[in-house]
């Protein structure tokens, strides 16, 4: 039986989301291959051609790159070229925050503020993927506040491309508990439309989660080193 264009394409979302939540969560390692077998063991009932188009969105994101001879590979970034990104989504947020003061609507602010809540419940229930997503947006739609279309396509891109190792720290608890806090005084600042205040808190929010996910990463690397020296 074919398959429509419309039903081929919900299927080419769906893994998209599933392997993207692989990714960003760890299960599927930097470097690592992503086989149709493998695939299989996430996504039931995924034929090749809507994978395929999955794994262009994916590489679209920065998240895969596809190899000659070897098909999908999990991108891997090194912590200087993460530490690059990161000084790069600090510039652009901290540009974003005072146009963003001044031309966000109340009702924006409120859809920010049910999302704040959302992500705070997510933190209680401990549901780091979705607390992690709520994250995101959040900061995605700071930045769209400003109403600057190139900048919002230019972070919203640089974000997907190292999500996976934003998360990393995300899954400390000391950190995750303390950007909730932190989240609760940017929604502060911009309910007052105080746009150098958020500049400035954004800039300590970011440099607090990259000190964090720098450590995870550095260990995670050390161990690795470890084991291919025992090898």
């Amino acid at each position: 039986m074919s398959i429509s264009l419309e039903d081929r394409g919900q299927r080419t979302v769906v893994a998209a989301r599933r392997l993207r939540e692989l990714i960003v969560s760890g299960q599927l390692a930097p470097g690592q291959r992503i086989t149709e077998r493998l695939v299989a063991d996430h996504v039931e009932g995924m034929s090749r051609t809507p994978l395929r188009e999955a794994f262009k969105i994916l590489e679209a994101e920065g998240l895969v790159k596809i190899e000659p001879n070897r098909g999908a590979v999990v991108t891997a970034l090194s912590i200087e070229e993460v530490e690059a990104a990161i000084e790069v989504l600090i510039g652009l947020e901290t540009l974003a925050a005072e146009p963003a003061c001044a031309r966000i609507t109340d009702a924006e602010v409120a859809a920010i503020a049910e999302l704040h809540e959302r992500m705070a419940q997510a933190r209680r229930a401990g549901e780091l993927m979705a607390y992690f997503h709520l994250n995101q947006a959040i900061h995605q739609c700071i930045v769209d506040a400003a109403r600057n279309p190139v900048l919002s396509r230019i972070y919203a891109s640089e974000c997907a491309r190292i999500r996976r190792y934003r998360y990393a720290g995300n899954e400390q608890n000391e950190r995750w508990g303390r950007a909730v806090r932190e989240h609760e005084s940017i929604l502060d600042a911009l309910r007052e439309r105080a746009g150098p205040v958020l500049r400035e808190i954004l800039r300590q929010h970011h440099r607090a989660g990259w000190q964090v996910s720098r450590r995870v990463l550095e260990q995670d690397a050390a161990g690795k080193q470890d084991k291919r020296k025992a090898a």
